[in-house]
């Protein structure tokens, strides 16, 4: 069994690399991580007492008076956990709910009080309380926290203060927002309050223990997201997937990120900021992502030959358009020839996925960051370039999460294709994005060569959207067990390499490559 250090390892080697690159550029661009107060919330966490559960998170939140809630501005996800944290307590039913953020000024409360009343739309809060000029983070995420607090809560409030730039004045905005908080609690003495501030102002001594000058006897628990150093240190656990830890009795942590897809959503941001134009450039998002898992891999970006490492690697580097209009995909994927419906699957994919890896073009199309899908989408590019960017350059498409034409027959042989892409396409996601959940038939016992056939000849026999969903639902449970696999260490990233580089296009070639996996996993699991 795969010791404590070794999992760890496993499941953050791929992520370290690419993190590495990101943090340089955020160095770069933003030096406050260097100031005392950034510090100290750094080093305050590096130790946890036990691991959590969903039950266990609900205890602790129901024990509180005051739930601080730490926010990493540049993560939808952040303030979305909060909005769920807000619905689940107040479902609860035993107390009302108050919920006081950050991100609002409290002298622009009178504003919030007109759109808490419906007096006032949306767009007229979102221009009135400047929120692009004095916030500039995502707006929907928030915009959702807010209504998730009107339809379940008693009140909000703005909790904070100029100036926002100047870290020399940021304790004097910790004593603002505790002087608030306290008020809150005066006029709601029989609620919990949910405050969402941002989360170097949680350490030990800042925002909380200037609550607990103030408010001495109230049970205070700050709940932080996605602590690094915390994050690291789980991924020690042998469980699958660690949801929450408990640092101490007054501080829990949950994992809803992983630490490069909090530092990739705040270097779009800084990109965003520093051209000082409508969207961030999500290119050297990819582009790092898809180096972090070569090197995991082992291959060689520069080799010149096209054997055991694909050839030239660095010049099959794909394009990546950021908030493509519909057109302009229209414009793009009709010189390929590709169907009116096969558009509007394309289209669909980019909508409800936030990205899309178009094999045919060899490029990105991306709208939304969202890690685990670009992950998968970074994963499948490499996976084509490692075989020459076949659909490119003839024209054949046997990819279909992407939107891509489905030109070919239901065949056994694009049945298997499917299988061995979408499972590569997992496998390099859960490398990338360890917090990816797992199938939930993922037991190898159940994967066999006879099983995998008379899937795909049931598959064959059904529509389009049937064969697509058999495979892929073959292809994620064969991707989780080569990631278990790995984990356990009983294969190396270079011998995975193998599978990147497989040729998918010759007659009965994918399911040799296939059942020979299912085999070889099979073996492992004995």
């Amino acid at each position: 069994m795969a010791s404590t250090a070794n999992l760890r390892s496993r499941r953050s080697i791929a992520q370290l690399h690419a993190l590495a690159g990101v943090e340089r550029e955020i160095r770069a661009q933003d030096s406050h991580n260097r100031r005392k107060y950034l510090r100290e919330f750094t080093e305050a966490f590096h130790s946890y007492d036990s691991l959590l559960d969903s039950q266990a998170i609900r205890n602790a939140l129901h024990s509180a008076d005051v739930v601080l809630i730490g926010d990493y501005h540049a993560l939808p996800g952040a303030q979305r956990y909060a909005a769920s944290l807000i619905e689940e307590r107040a479902l609860t039913g035993d107390r009302p709910v108050v919920l006081g953020v950050e991100t609002i000024f409290a002298r622009d409360q009178h504003i919030l009080d007109e759109w808490w009343r419906r007096e006032i739309d949306e767009a007229e809060l979102h221009q009135r309380i400047r929120f692009d000029l004095d916030w500039g983070y995502d707006w929907r995420p928030f915009y959702e926290l807010l209504t998730s607090a009107r339809d379940h809560g008693e009140a909000i409030y703005g909790l904070d203060c100029m100036p926002r730039e100047n870290l020399r004045k940021i304790g004097a905005r910790d004593r603002h927002a505790a002087a608030k908080i306290v008020e809150i609690r005066e006029r709601h003495p029989d609620a919990v309050v949910l405050v969402l501030f941002g989360e170097s102002h949680l350490a030990p001594g800042h925002l909380p223990r200037v609550l607990q000058k103030e408010m001495p006897g109230t049970r205070i628990l700050t709940v932080l997201q996605n602590i690094d150093a915390l994050y690291w240190r789980a991924a020690g656990e042998r469980v699958d997937k660690v949801d929450a830890v408990r640092v101490n009795d007054d501080v829990v942590c949950v994992f809803n990120a992983t630490p490069l897809e909090k530092y990739e959503s705040y270097r779009l941001y800084l990109d965003q900021w520093s051209r000082c134009d409508t969207g961030p450039d999500f290119a050297p998002t990819i582009y790092n992502l898809v180096d972090s898992l070569a090197a995991f891999l082992e291959i060689n970006r520069y080799s010149p030959h096209n054997g055991t490492q694909p050839k030239f690697l660095v010049d099959m580097l794909p394009e990546v358009h950021g908030n493509p209009s519909d057109a302009m995909l229209r414009r793009l994927l009709s010189r390929k020839r590709i169907s009116e419906q096969q558009l509007k699957t394309t289209l669909a994919n980019v909508e409800e996925r936030g990205s899309a890896y178009l094999p045919q073009l060899n490029a990105f199309c991306i709208r939304q960051f969202q890690m685990m899908h670009a992950a998968e989408d970074a994963t499948r590019f490499l996976h084509h370039a490692c075989r020459g960017l076949p659909e490119r350059l003839n024209g054949q498409s046997v990819n279909r999460e992407d939107g891509a034409k489905f030109s070919t027959a239901l065949t056994t042989d694009t049945f298997y294709t499917r299988v061995v892409e979408d499972a590569i396409a997992y496998f390099g996601c859960r490398v990338l994005y360890p917090s990816r959940p797992a199938p939930e038939t993922e037991d190898s016992a159940t994967l066999s060569r006879a099983a995998c056939e008379k899937a795909a000849q049931a598959a064959i026999r059904g529509d389009e959207q049937k064969f697509e969903s058999v495979a892929r639902d073959w292809g994620y449970r064969i991707g989780s067990q080569i990631y278990a696999t790995y984990l356990a260490g009983k294969v190396k990233p270079g011998g995975l390499r193998r599978l990147f580089l497989a040729h998918l296009d010759e007659p009965g070639l994918a399911r040799k490559v296939c059942t020979a996996v299912i085999a070889r996993l099979r073996a492992a699991s004995r």
